[in-house]
């Protein structure tokens, strides 16, 4: 385990998460409360593909167990995609 594999590091590339929330509502409900968290600035979801991802943003360093977390709090899961694209 490391740094970069059990968090989210600040800058512009962010963590793509997969979900399976399916409907808009659900979407925008796991935005809004990882919104509430310290620390998170931005997410961006992805309804283009399945299934579908967001990625966060973030301005300091977040764990990925406090997103996983907080999407399960909405009644849905979060599971985190690969460090970086190839």
């Amino acid at each position: 385990m490391s740094l970069l594999s059990e968090n989210i590091i600040p800058g512009n590339h962010g963590k793509i998460f997969g979900t399976n929330a399916m409907e808009e509502n659900d979407l925008t409900a796991i935005k809004n409360s990882l919104l509430e968290l310290e620390g998170i600035v931005d997410i961006i979801l992805n309804t283009e593909i399945f299934p579908r991802e967001f990625t966060v943003h973030t301005d300091k360093i977040v764990s990925l167990s406090d997103i996983e977390n907080k999407v399960k709090t909405v009644g849905f899961h979060a599971i985190p995609k690969g460090t970086f694209k190839l």
